[in-house]
């Protein structure tokens, strides 16, 4: 094993075990540093011995490729956090991404459904196994906000049917309730007494969402789910996230306090949540124009 991938097997490791650092995140960190030692392995660049503009000329290597500025700000991010660890544990004397910036992310405003949309792939008929938990999905993921992450970790136990609470783990592992309502309530209730002990193949087995094996639900199943309820509603080019976009969204356009929101969301910080005013903002412009017989739009010919 060559002495770079020696400290990479350190570095995540110590990622894993000391940072506690989340599976997808350890995964991309491990994804961008395995770019970056195949650019010092291609160039015969020493790991401990970059140079600050050697860092550039990686960089402007990603821009190149067609890396957008949110990919490479996380590239940044993970090399970064590489050297600190270099330095810290005596591998270097300094970081040669000291003096480097990230680049600018473009914030691009979420695609959000609207309430009839949801409503529409949430009107399932189906009262089988299977239907039966297609539902809990989508009434999961709409009536709660979860990430996709979120609900296939979700066990038996996370719902708590007095409180009307689910426990579920977001980013870095750090646990948070959410509240439910009484039909998404009704909804899994129903999943758990018809629909899951047909699919259930072993009793240990704690997952709440369980695939027609008996097994925890896969990510990529959920999304399939979720495109197939969408296509049927007639909308295009939805994904799974689209429904909590929409969940917070739908939220703030009914009077939702913006912190209450980034509570249920899981939101670190309340900068990431605001952008989902901005889309109510937009859409009670269209409220208002579609609605109010006095309305008119800025630049309509006003009638004497």
């Amino acid at each position: 094993m060559k002495p770079e991938m020696d400290f990479l097997a350190e570095f995540l490791n110590y990622l894993a075990v000391e940072k506690g650092l989340a599976k997808n995140s350890w995964l991309a960190y491990r994804r961008d540093m395995r770019k970056y030692l195949a650019y010092l392995d291609a160039n015969n660049i020493d790991i401990k011995e970059v140079s600050g503009d050697q860092v550039t000329v990686f960089l402007n290597s990603l821009r190149q490729q067609g890396l957008k500025p949110a990919s490479i700000a996380r590239v940044i991010s993970a090399v970064r956090s590489f050297y600190k660890f270099m330095v810290l544990e005596g591998h270097c004397q300094t970081s040669a991404l000291a003096d480097t910036r990230s680049p600018k992310k473009i914030r691009r405003l979420p695609h959000i459904l609207s309430v009839a949309e949801v409503l529409k792939m949430l009107d399932i008929k189906d009262r089988t196994p299977l239907g039966l938990r297609d539902r809990s999905v989508l009434e999961l993921l709409y009536g709660a906000g979860i990430r996709v992450s979120e609900l296939t970790g979700l066990d038996i136990d996370d719902i708590d049917f007095e409180s009307g609470y689910l426990t579920c783990f977001g980013k870095g592992s750090k646990q948070r309730l959410v509240p439910l309502g009484q039909t998404a309530l009704k909804v899994v209730d129903e999943y758990l007494a018809n629909g899951r002990p047909r699919l259930a193949k072993d009793r240990r087995e704690r997952a709440l969402i369980i695939n027609n094996r008996g097994k925890r639900l896969s990510r990529q199943s959920s999304w399939k789910i979720v495109k197939k309820y969408a296509g049927r509603a007639g909308i295009t080019a939805v994904y799974p996230h689209i429904l909590r976009h929409s969940f917070a969204t739908h939220l703030l356009l009914g009077g939702a306090d913006l912190r209450a929101v980034q509570e249920m969301l899981g939101h670190a910080s309340i900068s990431t949540t605001q952008i989902y005013t901005a889309l109510s903002r937009e859409d009670l412009k269209e409220i208002y124009f579609a609605s109010h017989p006095r309305a008119g739009r800025a630049g309509d010919r006003i009638e004497s």
